[in-house]
């Protein structure tokens, strides 16, 4: 009966712990595949003059362990002056992320990193 207490009380300080660096590490691949994909948005204004619309006209597909948690979208305005873009990730609604704090991470042509108000060290 003790050693039962004992791993429950092990498993009620365990398993937050676990669960919120899974969704530290949920974040970080999904922060750094928007970085990526800024690094793509550059390489085809340079060649083409203009950014992608979508993720499809870049020409890449989401990794599956990233669309599990998040959905990523690219918006882009090429008729603005200059030209913009603004890529996000979004938490999916089954992936787990929905509880993290930092909420849907942005990141525009102007190389600026958004997240949910209030949130700290979300591009960390």
């Amino acid at each position: 009966m003790i050693t039962a207490a004992i791993i429950a009380i092990l498993m009620a300080i365990a398993l937050p712990s676990y669960n919120g660096h899974m969704q530290r590490s949920n974040r970080a691949a999904a922060a750094s595949y928007l970085l990526e994909l800024a690094n793509m948005q550059e390489r085809r204004f340079l060649e083409r003059r203009a950014y992608a619309v979508d993720i499809a006209t870049l020409g890449v597909a989401v990794p599956a362990e990233i669309a599990a948690k998040y959905t990523i979208t690219v918006a882009a305005n090429n008729a603005a002056t200059p030209p913009t873009y603004t890529l996000s990730a979004a938490p999916a609604a089954s992936g787990g992320q929905t509880s993290d704090a930092c909420g849907t991470l942005t990141l525009n042509s102007r190389g600026e990193k958004g997240h949910a108000a209030g949130a700290t060290r979300c591009w960390d």
